[in-house]
């Protein structure tokens, strides 16, 4: 809505108004808070809170920014733009950093947070505690509930943000796009219909539901929350009730990594009290996995579970898997060519068998380097970094993304998408991906039929590698790459358009044509030929 007020400034008054809001907020743009130039930069002037929103045509109501932030704002109310400019700073400043997402313990991190331990007595039915080190020596006390059926102990009470910590066991999800809408309906005053729950691990209180609505009340400037803390619980319940929140229950809307990620700890924790009750070392791993899951008698579907889980997550998370950097985790973004559905889809569900498991003990052959499960992850890994450094690195470039580039295509609005991009963007699509591994899997399947080795395919990436196959695995990958349809732009409107199934391509690549007919490939794909160094 357009300001009157503003509209009525002649020239001069608008210049003045502009260096007398400059002044006021110490130089600096409203939005991202770094130095304005009157001299170097175009400014804008615009209402913090909008008129729509019943804001003020005043000057109380006015701040000067850069135009291009305030063009690029992600709000139309100055306020929430300028919180979601410094959220955004902190997420890019995180994954340059890690290469995962920002979480709440960044954003404690950057308001202060998580800085003293929680120093508490339990006297009867009472938590008494106080904040020292914050100056505040009162002594409180919240009266503690005991839960009629799990017997779990919990307390309410309002902790200062320095006490608290994010709780990366149990939750570990990052900051999804939806705080946006969270920040939005604090700021209209709306309460907060479920607050926040921590444990008391090692003298900390850590946060493990509820974190995104505690980071929208930390971006608008609240300094304490109202917590449920849970007293000496037991970290495993609290993970699965918090996983099966998230799965078979669909409370809140967990993805797909972040469920493999507590499964992971769930097996973790299902190892431990294997061990204890064997009385094995921490560092004793002579049981195998079929041996934990016949301890566990009718869990066994679930301890089987988190044995896969853990292997697919050990490989997402590797610190050599260079093809992280291209899988979009949280499912949404339109930056990244990979969403972790098809990657669990295709590459996961293609490379790790959901049903093997092994009944060698778990550190079998590791002082040899010949471990099943770590030649596995170490393997795969390898594999996703060699599809990375040919498809992907120094190619496909996030700024450009993947949103809407057939139409752009169609619509000669394409000068920003170059040729290496195309094939990288087209080359993920999730039906094509599928595909095009199976033909992968039979270069290092037929790799060791013809050196005469009887390897079950569930297993061949438990079985070491020769040079001979890293060398036809890259040679595949290339040859692949340079085919002409992946950078064939007459193909936008036709080939490419819209979503096609597994089937679709599954002909395209056994027979060189669509199933209309349409002539796509030279020849049908041959990973024999593929193989062969260009």
């Amino acid at each position: 809505m357009a300001s009157k007020y503003l509209s009525s400034l002649s020239k001069d008054d608008y210049s003045d108004l502009t260096k007398k809001l400059w002044n006021i907020q110490n130089h600096q743009c409203f939005i991202c808070e770094e130095e304005i130039d009157l001299v170097l930069n175009t400014t804008n002037i615009d209402h913090i809170v909008p008129l729509a929103n019943k804001g003020k045509d005043a000057e109380v109501n006015f701040a000067v920014t850069h135009e291009s932030c305030n063009k690029s704002k992600q709000d139309a109310n100055l306020k929430i733009a300028k919180i979601l400019q410094k959220l955004s700073k902190i997420q890019k400043s995180v994954h340059t950093e890690t290469s995962k997402s920002a979480s709440l313990k960044d954003i404690l991190k950057n308001y202060n947070g998580s800085k003293h331990e929680f120093k508490y007595k339990i006297d009867n039915i009472e938590l008494k505690y106080s904040f020292s080190e914050t100056g505040d020596n009162k002594t409180y006390q919240a009266q503690i509930y005991t839960d009629n059926l799990s017997k779990e102990q919990t307390c309410f009470i309002e902790v200062p943000i320095e006490y608290l910590f994010h709780d990366e066991i149990i939750n570990p999800r990052g900051i999804n796009n939806s705080i946006g809408k969270l920040i939005k309906e604090f700021d209209k005053k709306n309460p907060q219909l479920h607050l926040s729950l921590a444990r008391i691990e090692d003298g900390k209180l850590k946060i493990f539901d509820g974190q995104h609505k505690a980071v929208a009340q930390i971006l608008l400037g609240t300094k304490k929350l109202v917590v449920r803390v849970f007293l000496e619980p037991h970290i495993d319940r609290l993970t699965e009730t918090n996983t099966n929140a998230g799965s078979t229950l669909r409370q809140i809307a967990f993805d797909k990594s972040i469920m493999r990620q507590l499964n992971n700890t769930l097996y973790s924790e299902r190892v431990k009290k294997y061990q204890i009750a064997h009385n094995l070392k921490e560092d004793n791993y002579s049981f195998s996995e079929q041996q934990l899951i016949d301890f566990f008698k009718g869990d066994g579907a679930n301890i089987k579970k988190y044995i896969i889980d853990s292997i697919k997550h050990s490989i997402t998370n590797a610190k050599d898997n260079k093809l992280k950097d291209y899988i979009d985790f949280e499912g949404k973004a339109k930056e990244l060519p990979i969403s972790y559905s098809a990657f669990d889809k295709t590459i996961l569900s293609s490379f790790v068998s959901s049903k093997l498991v092994l009944k060698t003990a778990i550190d079998s052959k590791t002082d040899e380097g010949l471990n099943p499960r770590e030649l596995e992850i170490n393997q795969i890994v390898r594999v996703l970094s060699i599809l990375a450094e040919n498809i992907y690195m120094n190619k496909f470039l996030p700024e450009v993304g993947t949103a809407r580039v057939e139409k752009k295509i169609i619509d000669k609005k394409d000068t920003d998408i170059t040729d290496d991009h195309l094939i990288a963007y087209r080359i993920s699509k999730e039906e094509i991906l599928y595909n095009w591994l199976q033909y992968l899997k039979k270069v290092i399947t037929t790799y060791f039929a013809n050196t005469g080795k009887m390897v079950a395919e569930e297993r061949i990436f438990q079985t070491p590698f020769d040079d001979q196959v890293w060398i036809n695995i890259e040679n595949f990958v290339k040859n692949l790459s340079q085919l002409p349809l992946w950078k064939d732009r007459s193909m936008a409107s036709t080939i490419f358009s819209g979503k096609n199934n597994y089937d679709y391509w599954k002909e395209i690549f056994e027979t060189g044509n669509s199933l209309d007919g349409a002539v796509v490939l030279a020849n049908p794909l041959n990973f024999i030929e593929m193989i062969k160094r260009t």
